[in-house]
């Protein structure tokens, strides 16, 4: 049976990603309704491509642009409130919520109240607000399928066992562009040095949190809520290869790991076709790729984002959102050239600081403390 797609954020490198799946597996996917930020050109080409007759558009003032492009009889949705009601008025069984940061939260919610099986590739949506994500989702029935390379692997390995029987889990990484440099080094990288990431190809904003290794700082709040796991049972591994995309140890002491090609393809194939698994629409891996696998634990001293994304796991509570809203800032000033890249965790680690944490928030609150924590970080950059 053909899967009916909504593809949320669908001009990123997640969604092109998608696209192609999509477009490899036409008998198994049809693509329903698209979604994206300001690109409203790139946007009209794929509904265009797709055939799609529902679209959104959260540059209210592209809106009028899109429709002239499109055909008179699609739906054109405008705004951060057209999102949520493209996800609401969409005859989809799945969602891929791909849109970058805390703006991806209010569609993702829509999508988990109407118990659609969801691609998650949006982890802020869980650093953010997984205490309200994760009972609603097991309350309306839908699936949360990770589309994160680390947390697909986890996900995959987690069918070997039962959830009880895990002892922990690694979360791998590739350690970023600037993996072997020294901590003034890193302190003085420019914005082209931090948007060479030596392995994956990827927006600059996730990229900048790779090389500060916010990314992996975020994985590990994600992974918490998404696996129901303790803090203590998760660790990071340095893996400069991107073969092994994380491993799951069991109470027995099997560790089962996923391994693939570093390509995002290969999870959002996995998160678009469960149960299933058809053809591979990415390169399949090479023995001869993984004949030499390297892993070394992090270096939190030149790295203090892990440091601080397991206390913001630990403390709960608003410190999720405010951990993201403070780095979601801080990188906007980075690459605005406001700040240098050293500034970005110390940014992040004064916000949190400063937080006055509230321990079981409402979604209310976790909005007001995501809009404190930018109003913080501009702060603490004019002081």
């Amino acid at each position: 049976m053909t899967r009916r797609v909504l593809l949320l954020g669908s001009t990123g490198s997640i969604g092109a990603a998608a696209l192609d799946v999509a477009r490899a597996l036409r008998d198994e996917i049809e693509i329903v309704g698209l979604a994206a930020g300001n690109s409203w050109e790139k946007l009209a080409a794929q509904a265009l491509e797709f055939g799609v007759r529902s679209v959104a558009i959260a540059d209210a003032a592209r809106a009028n642009d899109l429709r002239r492009r499109l055909p008179a009889e699609t739906r054109v949705f405008a705004g951060a409130a057209g999102l949520v009601d493209l996800v609401r008025e969409t005859d989809a069984d799945f969602v891929l919520a791909a849109i970058v940061g805390a703006a991806g939260l209010p569609a993702t919610l829509a999508a988990v109240e109407r118990g659609l099986d969801i691609g998650l590739a949006n982890k802020e949506s869980l650093v953010v607000a997984g205490s309200i994500l994760m009972p609603l989702v097991k309350s309306n029935g839908g699936k949360l399928i990770p589309i994160d390379s680390e947390h697909s692997a986890i996900f995959q390995a987690m069918h070997a066992g039962r959830p009880e029987e895990v002892r922990r889990i690694y979360l791998t990484a590739s350690g970023g562009p600037f993996r072997t440099w020294n901590a003034e080094k890193i302190a003085d990288a420019t914005l082209e040095q931090a948007l060479d990431h030596p392995v994956w190809s990827m927006g600059p904003k996730i990229t900048i949190d790779s090389a500060t290794m916010m990314n992996k700082a975020l994985e590990i709040v994600e992974a918490h809520h998404l696996f129901g796991l303790r803090v203590d049972q998760i660790e990071v591994l340095i893996h400069p290869e991107s073969i092994v995309h994380s491993m799951v140890e069991f109470a027995d002491g099997s560790l089962i790991a996923q391994l693939g090609t570093p390509d995002m393809r290969t999870p959002i194939q996995y998160a678009m076709t469960f149960p299933h698994r058809k053809a591979a629409v990415a390169p399949t891996l090479c023995w001869k790729q993984a004949r030499r696998l390297h892993f070394e634990p992090p270096d939190a001293q030149r790295f203090p984002a892990l440091r601080l994304g397991f206390e913001a796991a630990r403390a709960g509570g608003t410190s999720g959102a405010v951990f993201n809203a403070a780095n979601e800032a801080a990188v906007e000033a980075f690459r605005a050239a406001r700040i240098g890249f050293g500034r970005i965790t110390t940014l992040i680690e004064q916000t949190l600081r400063r937080h006055a944490l509230i321990a079981s928030p409402t979604l209310e609150e976790l909005l007001a403390a995501d809009a404190w924590a930018r109003q913080e970080v501009e702060r603490c950059i004019e002081r």
